[in-house]
This record gives C-alpha cells, sequence and structure tokens, in this order.
C-alpha cells in the first residue's frame, strides 16, 4: 500500500501541473507537451487507482482530449491549419491520432531550405518516435481502466501510422531501419539516425496493444491488429546492442523488461529468453552508469528527468521479482532468467536514494531542475507511484 505521504505528494505535483500548464481549469492556450503528458495520464489514473476519487480520472480523459486536440493539429504558429491528418474536422476529432501527434517543442520544425543545426533541432517540433510509443502505452492505460476500446483502437491508429511513416528500408544493406525525428506531418525526415532502443519499444508496445485489443474481433477482421508491424519490428531488433550507461535509456530497458514479464505471466507471450537478454543488458548497462558516479555530483550538474527514467525501471525490477517468483512455471524456472534478475535487485534501493534527493527542496531551486520543471515533477510524480505507469 502506497503511504498516505507519498500519495499526498503525487497529488500535490500533479494538481499543480494541471493548473500550470492549462489543464485544470482549461486555459485558453495550454501548454501541451507530448512525452511529459504521457506520464502524467498514468499518474492521474493511478491517483484514480490510489484515491477512488473520480476527479483524477476526469482528468486523465480532459488530458487525453487536449492532447489530440493540439498535438494532433498544427502549432497556431504554424502556416498550416487543422488536424496534420488532414482529416476534416469531424472525420479528425473521430481519428485524432491517425496523423500522429506533434512533440510540442516551442521551435517552429526546420524547414525545407534550413541548414541543420544540432543544437537548434532539440527546440524544435517535428515528430519522436519514442514520444508517440510512450502516447500509445498511455492510452491503452486508458482504454484498460475506462473499459472504453476506443482508446486502444486510437493506440493502433497512431502505431499503424509512426511505422508506417519512421521505417524504411536502407539502401545500402535492403535492411529495414528508422528515422529518429519526422516533419509534423511526417513526409520529411529532420534527422535520420535511429535511436537505439526504438525498434525495441515499438516492438514491446505493439504488442501491449496487440495483446490488450480484442482478440475475437481481430481474428474476425472487424477491428485492426498489429501483427504485420509486430513482424517487421522483431526483423529491425535482431542484433541491435541494448547496453546503455544513460539512465534514462536505462530506465527504458526496465520498463520494456515489465511489460515483457507482464505479457509472459498474462500467457500472451512465451519468449523468456527475450526477458534475459533485456535484463542482462540493463544490469550490465547499469555497473557502466554506477561507474560514471554521476549519482555523487551536485544537482546543478544533474538532470532528475533521466535519473527518474531509473528509478521507475527499477522499480519494475522489484515487481518482476516477485511475478517471477509467484509464476515460476511460466518463466520455466530459467536460471538464467534468475541471475539476470538478481543482477539487478540490489540496485533496487537506488530508486529511493533519487527520489530523496530530488524531493529536497534546496535541490529542486537549482537551474537543472526549473529548467524542465514539468517533465522533473510530473516524472517524480511517477516514481512514487510508479504502477499507474509500469502495470500494463
Amino acid at each position: 500500500m502506497k503511504s498516505e505521504a507519498a500519495i499526498a505528494v503525487i497529488m500535490t505535483i500533479m494538481e499543480e501541473f494541471a493548473r500550470e500548464t492549462g489543464l485544470s481549469p482549461p486555459s485558453p492556450s495550454p501548454r501541451r507537451y507530448l512525452w511529459t503528458d504521457a506520464f502524467a495520464v498514468c499518474n492521474f489514473l493511478e491517483l484514480f487507482r490510489l484515491t477512488q476519487d473520480k476527479i483524477y480520472k476526469d482528468l486523465a480523459l480532459q488530458l487525453v482530449d487536449q492532447v489530440h486536440f493540439i498535438l494532433g493539429r498544427f502549432s497556431k504558429d504554424d502556416s498550416r491549419t487543422g488536424w496534420i491528418s488532414g482529416l476534416d474536422e469531424d472525420e479528425g476529432k473521430d481519428h485524432p491520432t491517425i496523423g500522429g501527434l506533434r512533440i510540442g517543442k516551442p521551435l517552429l520544425e526546420r524547414g525545407i531550405d534550413e541548414p541543420f543545426d544540432e543544437r537548434l533541432e532539440w527546440d524544435r517540433d517535428g515528430q519522436y518516435y519514442h514520444y508517440l510509443t510512450k502516447w500509445m502505452h498511455a492510452l491503452n492505460k486508458v482504454s484498460r481502466v475506462t473499459g472504453d476500446l476506443t482508446y486502444n483502437r486510437w493506440a493502433i491508429d497512431l502505431a499503424k501510422t509512426a511505422h508506417a511513416a519512421f521505417t524504411y528500408v536502407s539502401s545500402v544493406d535492403g535492411k529495414k531501419r528508422m528515422y529518429w525525428k519526422m516533419s509534423v506531418d511526417l513526409t520529411r525526415v529532420l534527422v535520420p539516425s535511429m535511436g537505439q532502443h526504438d525498434p525495441l519499444d515499438g516492438y514491446v508496445t505493439y504488442n501491449e496493444l496487440q495483446m490488450c485489443g480484442p482478440m475475437d474481433l481481430m481474428k474476425a477482421g472487424q477491428y485492426p491488429d498489429l501483427l504485420d508491424e509486430i513482424r517487421d519490428m522483431a526483423g529491425i531488433c535482431q542484433g541491435i546492442d541494448l547496453v546503455t550507461d544513460d539512465p534514462l535509456g536505462l530506465g527504458g530497458l526496465l520498463f520494456d523488461s515489465c511489460r515483457v514479464a507482464q505479457m509472459i505471466k498474462s500467457h500472451y507471450m512465451e519468449d523468456v529468453p527475450l526477458l534475459v537478454s533485456l535484463l542482462s543488458a540493463a544490469a550490465e548497462g547499469l555497473r557502466y552508469f554506477l561507474g560514471t558516479r554521476l549519482l555523487d555530483l551536485s544537482a546543478e550538474y544533474r538532470l532528475a528527468f533521466r535519473e527518474f527514467g531509473l528509478s521507475i525501471g527499477l522499480h519494475g525490477v522489484e515487481r518482476m521479482g516477485r511475478w517471477i517468483q509467484e509464476e515460476g512455471s511460466l518463466f520455466h524456472g530459467n536460471a538464467d532468467l534468475k541471475a539476470a534478475l538478481s543482477g539487478l535487485v540490489e540496485y533496487i534501493p537506488l530508486a529511493g536514494d533519487i527520489e530523496a534527493f530530488w524531493l529536497n527542496g534546496e535541490n529542486q531551486s537549482v537551474g537543472t531542475w526549473n529548467d524542465h520543471r514539468e517533465i522533473n515533477s510530473v516524472m517524480l510524480a511517477t516514481s512514487l507511484g510508479p504502477d499507474g505507469f509500469l502495470i500494463i
């Protein structure tokens, strides 16, 4: 049971987030950012579960609608107007994710004739695949909590659109790869390199959506499935080096591991070797990360939201250990799996250390916190109440 003190902190953070970003009370010019909003939806749903106060479920649903209406349309500063899918107003409302969703960056995307500027690109709009998968997960979570398949369908629409736009066949070796960043309307490549974990994230997310969809309707051809996209992404994943010393990347690996474990537990998937490889890569990367001694630095030299990615993932390790112990037969009593998991269990207390560091008011006064205050605070809330995000 989550402590009352932790719930109170999560409530304070999320209610402040709703006020300051124009969600509640609604602002004429809300401030929406897809990554942060995906975690926020999960946080509101977790508060609803913890408190049974319907206001938090309503905030999650309002946030989904606001994200779609703002990030599913061209920016007010763009010369283009309407839904980025090109659908008319009514069709766009019915299919708000079918054109993808903007990141929500402050600057317009790079123009066709503008030169690439790496520093500026971080502040320019467009579409990121790894942001889209987080939103797919958030939509699916809404579907699970409300029982309304509309949200799962919107997530599948988004998956199909993103997959078609971000994957391509390399002219060098004939293999499929992925782009890192696309234009708002998905017609131009803005950053061609492939994100290290994007194929894995896509593979796991597509399977999550497939598992949670109406299987009977899918088999009858009355509801879209992602079988082709899953096979495609499995191929792209082959041979990718998953090891990283980036804390946010490590958190993503552990989040994907957590979802794979749940899909095995739910009898949807039997790929225990995949789970072993993900946990082993995370354990190796975590050792590298700790060797950097980044967590020994003072707050002004640290990025909280990247560390919260790790702390959220470490909470997933704790849950995986419990599931594997309770459902041993489903995991085939795999010795390699037990060894991979045991290589991570000792690091679980790091999650609490990271949370305690950033809950300190003095550490929240530095520029690295305030420059990213919304994403930092929302992901802190996720780390304090992780089940809304971690549990499919």
